[in-house]
């Protein structure tokens, strides 16, 4: 079982990106760390996109500090 705090900053990540038009494929929990010896301070994985989509992203991040 994630942590609701996790689970809802994957969330909140998610729909900021969807607001963007951009979508992670791969985006949750990092299980492998969430069930090291330190669950209480998860990883959030991004995983793997296209090259459309890193363009994307970037041009995203780019207009935010614009």
């Amino acid at each position: 079982m994630h942590s609701p705090e996790a689970d809802a900053s994957v969330e909140e990540l998610r729909a900021a990106l969807a607001a963007h038009g951009i979508t992670l494929p791969s985006l949750g929990i990092d299980l492998p760390a969430f069930a090291s010896r330190c669950p209480t301070r998860p990883l959030i994985a991004l995983g793997t996109c296209n090259l459309l989509t890193a363009q994307d992203l970037a041009a995203a991040l780019r207009k935010g500090v614009a």
